[in-house]
């Protein structure tokens, strides 16, 4: 069974926006349910307590009717909640004078209790029942008047409830809607993004196309201009990597080409000048592939950042100029090395940078006359820092005043050099050099 893409197992911007606003809507839904919850049962305790004061204040500005006999409750159609039953006792000089739900016995309310509010539990067949209770004593003409009004707990938990779920209903109804307008806007706005992914699935950037930068919205300039920088990047890598292989196709059908003549010449005349010319073309081809190969190994072995590492460039010339002492002395080159006292550091990668400083040493030394000067020399200054090999001798293949090395015709080398030069972020550039050099070609890194 073939494996699905990564893409398909990644999860949607637009699934990841909306379980955050879903996730945020409950946040803000449960909590205004329990400040819901919490006003209802705090406003009932302050209506309550204030009924119950109310009704003390009211027994003790009539005059009771002397009988003990409970009264009928009053018939209404209102919620249970909001019709609250009291039960009044008084007392006149300390005698219970009025109990209108009998509870006096039961609550032990015979004497009159502590003035203000109190909480009393009367026990019942079917439980334990709370009680609220307001104690007042009468003022001036009341003054032998003891009030206290009662009310049972639960019905104000009832009350508490009761005012929550009407504070709650609101949030109940409105959620599903506010949920489906967010959805909606969530989709409407996140069109514009889907249409920019469209286009860079559709996007061609090897066929020279770029996206539009004429966008409604600011925050996507900065992203298409990204992928507009990402694209023409590529587009410079692909032809450049056309190019390169256009030369190696150039640099290997030379060689080639003579070889398969050599060869069928040989088989006629076995000369020793026609199996020497069959050798050089065969070494040429070989050293082409080897370059190639290096180049390769080197891009491999140096593709992550922990690969690279602070590096002498004397160091490396030196060590590069050791390897390149007999190919020297047999070609009658003198090879020498200048640098400053002072080391010059430079962080890049070993084998990259060995690479491509062995190639403009190979170039100056195959390239030019017997009897040429080469001189590869380390520098640094406040604005940059690099090396540079120079010989004094005209090379065969190309005149001086040739500026670009991309076309110069100087071998694969200096291709290789090129591409080299660029992965280590520094610069190659070939002038006259200063006398009696005639020409230099330098591997520079800003500082």
């Amino acid at each position: 069974m073939t494996d699905q893409p990564a893409s398909a197992r990644l999860p949607t911007l637009w699934r990841y926006l909306w379980n955050w606003v879903v996730g945020a809507l409950l946040v803000v839904w449960t909590t205004l349910l329990l400040v819901a919850w919490y006003t209802g049962h705090h406003e009932a305790k302050e209506i309550t307590d204030g009924q119950l004061e109310a009704v003390a204040r009211l027994w003790m500005s009539v005059e009771p009717d002397k009988a003990r006999s409970t009264p009928e409750p009053i018939a209404s159609s209102r919620t249970r909640a909001y019709v609250q039953d009291v039960a009044v006792l008084h007392w006149v000089d300390g005698q219970l004078f009025t109990d209108t739900h009998s509870l006096a016995d039961s609550l032990g309310l015979v004497q009159p209790p502590a003035p203000g509010f109190s909480d009393r539990v009367q026990p019942t067949s079917n439980g334990d029942v709370r009680w609220r209770v307001y104690a007042a004593a009468g003022q001036d003409e009341h003054a032998a008047d003891f009030v206290a009004v009662l009310m049972d707990m639960d019905h104000r938990v009832d009350l508490g409830r009761d005012m929550a779920l009407k504070l709650a209903r609101p949030a109940l109804l409105v959620l599903p809607l506010v949920a489906l307008l967010l959805w909606w806007a969530l989709r409407r706005g996140l069109r514009p993004l889907v249409r920019l992914s469209r286009d860079v699935a559709a996007l061609d950037g090897l066929a020279g196309q770029r996206l539009d930068t004429a966008h409604r919205f600011h925050e996507f300039s900065s992203t298409v201009h990204a992928i507009n920088t990402l694209v023409d990047s590529l587009q410079t890598q692909a032809r450049r990597e056309r190019e390169f292989a256009s030369d190696v196709a150039h640099e290997l059908r030379t060689p080639l080409a003579a070889l398969s003549l050599q060869a069928n010449a040989a088989q006629r005349d076995p000369s020793p000048q026609r199996l020497a010319q069959l050798e050089a073309n065969a070494l040429r081809a070989g050293h082409i592939l080897s370059q190639l190969l290096e180049l390769a190994r080197a891009q491999r072995d140096g593709t992550g950042r922990d690969a690279w590492k602070d590096l002498s460039l004397g160091e490396v010339a030196a060590g590069l100029i050791a390897s390149h002492a007999q190919e020297a002395f047999e070609r009658h080159h003198e090879l020498s090395l200048e640098q400053p006292e002072a080391p010059v550091i430079l962080h890049a990668q070993p084998m990259l940078l060995e690479l491509a400083l062995r190639n403009l040493i190979e170039n100056a030394l195959r390239h030019t006359p017997a009897g040429t000067q080469v001189v590869v020399e380390v520098w640094q200054t406040a604005q940059d820092a690099g090396v540079s090999v120079s010989d004094d001798g005209q090379r065969a293949d190309a005149p001086v005043a040739t500026q670009a090395p991309a076309s110069s015709g100087l071998g694969l080398g200096l291709r290789l050099v090129q591409r080299i030069a660029e992965q280590l972020g520094a610069t190659l550039q070939r002038d006259t050099g200063e006398a009696p050099m005639t020409i230099r070609f330098s591997l520079r890194w800003p500082r």
